[in-house]
């Protein structure tokens, strides 16, 4: 629409009535109901990438309309007959790499939290959760599983999806309006654009760009939901790295319940869980003293983690959920081994729109083959919402050791719970029992993401420390269209270390003080295949807490990022370390006998880092990275990347890479490391998938597979069989095998 001139927007605020359906309506994709003609149109959908300052080229409609089982959302997607791009059939999807509509809830009115439900042209669904506002990635939880409809049909000059999402699906309190947008991905055009109007420089899904749905005929009384979602698995384990080999079978039962206890109020339930069906990390090769952080994939955890998982800043997490059922063996390697969980409970939700809670609490049993006893899990955090985006929390972890008495320290032998106790040069075994944090963060969030602050305190407790158990920070940051300026400091002192946390530093530094911050300017050229570009600028300082510089690094680079998806950057860095431990970045474990750098040497750096991105949408694509330069007292060349293939929708294949060149000087090693992964993902239909992993790291000496078959029978309903294997690389024999098979029922009382 354009006018005197001037294109008009629909700005934050405006409103869509929603009003009962006068029919019924079916999920069939085809919008000839009565209840469709009825409903509002929210038409204007105006462009948030490759600019911010036109309607979109391809316009979108979007309709909702509600019953009492059901509220309806319709698109209609006006487009031209170029093939789509479709990655797979598989549900949670790539958002970047398939073209999608979605339509995006905050049920509790506060700009905070809510969710979305996100399908394809091919009705491919993806549903998650909002919080923190949406105002970056790390909002969007997809991990977040319920029931719900949808029905995509194809036409030569559109596309047209039908949603139905159960309102027992989704928490809500009966209030007038909600907030609410719809966003459409246009891959195929590398086009972004949504109902109310988004700047470019801000998620497309922040609230706080969002529109008001306004409920002309009220929302049907949030009733008692209750789902029951049985499971039985089983596995046949082979290990043949011990002698003599050993042969396991089993078959578990399990369950988990899902209550909403109020209307904005969930408990979740589980009992003898089981994992076996979650994808397996992607191997890395870590040259750095510091622990590397996998990502959790267990859905248990992921759902509705937010509030835990934001505890802190990133170098000091007083909770992460990995440290649950998951520890090292005491093998040089460090292997990670499971850890059986005996039970859960998790309470997750809004108490009213200025208060949110969630507590967890999860136990597990004893693995004596790993030295631990029993084990419990707590953690709860309690939010105080306030001013437009605004909140504070107030965060409580605990771990303790459960039937531990003085005489077992030979049976729990683990190094997490042995601790040794020196007393007039003697020391003596005794036990950590327990492991406790509590931290405060303070989010400020102006009215429209311009400017964002946040801060945090906390303070770690175990039966040995009572000093220097403190850490903290602070960050601001002023985020415009042509700049986003980052300013932080943070510290954390020698004692403190949650031990269900993520704390990389502990045990590297004495503790440790820093400064950081980061400068990007933006350039949006006009009439050019260039979307946006600008320099860039980082800079990071570490002390020990006596004053002595350990660690420095700062880079400047430049960026180009193309309206076709390509992008391309190119940085040139400096690095400064003095080192607070004894380590050798190319043998972490020991054991090729390289000379260690020792605590106490100095070493400074030059490199160049360089990062190409193909046009994503073609069926042919990839991603670099290269580093080449001086590290340590040698020289280091990186090279890593994926190179991707689609057979669209059903095939997608992808190699990826990571090789590493480290000549270090005076006995330190020279080594080549690598990781190769090429993964296979069939789609046969959107029900049923395959997906095969292969994993080669010289460095672990380790060929791992990975396969994995699932049929979705139903709605939240699988089927899985699992296959992994882990070979030695030089004669391809094998280490240890399973094959595991989970069934699960979701059952809706």
């Amino acid at each position: 629409m354009v006018v005197s001139g001037l294109i008009a927007q629909n700005k934050p605020g405006t409103q869509l009535p929603i009003k009962r359906a006068a029919s019924a309506v079916e999920v069939d994709g085809v919008l000839d109901e009565q209840a469709w003609r009825d409903a509002t149109v929210a038409t204007g959908f105006f462009l948030n990438f490759p600019v911010d300052s036109a309607l979109a080229p391809f316009q979108t409609e979007a309709r909702v309309t509600f019953n009492d089982q059901f509220i309806y959302v319709s698109f209609v997607c006006y487009d031209d007959d170029k093939p789509y791009i479709v990655q797979s059939l598989k549900r949670d999807f790539d958002f970047e790499n398939n073209d999608n509509v979605t339509f995006q809830i905050g049920p509790y009115n506060d700009k905070q939290n809510g969710f979305f439900f996100t399908v394809t042209p091919y009705s491919v669904q993806m549903e998650g959760t909002v919080s923190g506002g949406g105002t970056n990635d790390g909002g969007y939880g997809i991990n977040w599983d319920n029931k719900w409809y949808s029905k995509s049909t194809r036409h030569k000059d559109k596309w047209i999806a039908e949603i139905a999402i159960p309102f027992k699906s989704i928490r809500y309190k009966n209030v007038g309006e909600w907030n609410v947008n719809f966003l459409r991905w246009d891959r195929k055009h590398n086009q972004a654009s949504t109902w109310v109007a988004v700047p470019i420089q801000y998620s497309a899904g922040a609230f706080a760009y969002s529109g008001q749905l306004v409920w002309e005929d009220p929302a049907p009384k949030p009733s008692m939901n209750i789902s029951l979602i049985p499971y039985i698995a089983g596995s046949a384990s082979r290990d043949s790295e011990v002698t003599p080999t050993q042969k396991n079978n089993d078959l578990q039962p399990g369950l988990d319940a899902k209550v909403a206890i109020t209307p904005s109020m969930n408990l979740d339930l589980t009992i003898n869980p089981n994992f076996s069906q979650v994808d397996v990390d992607q191997q890395v090769i870590n040259l750095t003293r510091f622990e590397y952080q996998f990502p959790e994939r267990r859905q248990f955890f992921l759902e509705n983690s937010d509030l835990f998982a934001n505890a802190g800043f990133p170098n000091s997490r007083l909770f992460f959920s990995r440290r649950i059922g998951l520890a090292t063996d005491s093998t040089k390697n460090k292997n990670l081994k499971q850890v059986p969980i005996a039970f859960g409970a998790r309470i997750s939700g809004s108490i009213n729109k200025k208060w949110r809670l969630s507590m967890m609490d999860m136990q597990t049993k004893e693995k004596l083959e790993l030295g631990l006893p029993r084990q419990n899990y707590a953690v709860a955090t309690v939010m105080r919402n306030f001013g437009q985006q605004s909140n504070i929390s107030f965060t409580y972890v605990d771990k303790t050791s459960l039937g531990l008495r003085a005489s077992d320290t030979l049976k729990y032998f683990h190094e997490d719970v042995r601790k040794y106790r020196v007393s007039n040069g003697d020391s003596t075994a005794v036990f950590s029992e327990y492991s406790r944090a509590f931290g405060v963060d303070l989010e400020m969030l102006s009215k429209d993401n311009k400017w964002y602050s946040g801060s945090f305190y906390s303070i770690s407790q175990n039966p040995f420390v009572s000093k220097k158990n403190h850490s903290g920070g602070v960050f601001n940051q002023f985020n415009t269209r042509q700049f986003n300026v980052f300013l932080g400091a943070m510290f954390v002192g020698e004692n403190y270390n949650s031990e269900t946390g993520y704390v990389p530093v502990h045990g590297v530094y004495p503790g440790f003080w820093s400064a950081f911050s980061s400068i990007n300017y933006r350039m949006y050229p006009k009439n050019s295949g260039i979307a946006f570009t600008g320099p860039q600028s980082m800079y990071n300082i570490i002390h020990t807490p006596d004053g002595t510089l350990t660690d420095q690094n700062y880079s400047v680079g430049y960026s180009m990022n193309f309206k076709n998806s390509m992008a391309f950057e190119i940085n040139g860095q400096y690095t400064y370390s003095r080192l607070t431990n004894t380590f050798n970045p190319i043998d972490p474990f020991g054991t090729k006998n390289f000379v260690p750098f020792v605590k106490g040497d100095v070493y400074d750096w030059l490199a160049v880092n360089a990062r190409f991105k193909s046009n994503q949408r073609t069926i042919v694509n990839f991603s670099s990275e290269l580093t080449f330069g001086e590290f340590y007292n040698g020289s280091a060349l990186n090279i890593k990347g994926q190179l991707n293939y689609r057979y669209q929708p059903y095939v997608s294949m992808a190699l990826r890479f990571d090789y590493n060149d480290v000549k270090l000087a005076s006995g330190h090693g020279q080594q080549k490391l690598f990781v190769v992964g090429p993964r296979l993902d069939v789609t046969f239909t959107n029900k049923l998938f395959l997906t095969t992993f292969v994993q080669y790291n010289n460095l672990r000496d380790n060929i791992g597979l990975n396969t994995r078959l699932q049929w979705r029978f139903k709605p939240a309903s699988d089927f899985f069989i699992v296959y992994s294997e882990n070979y030695f690389p030089e004669t391809l024999s094998s280490k240890n095998r399973a094959l595991v098979f989970k069934f699960t029922y979701w059952l809706n009382i």
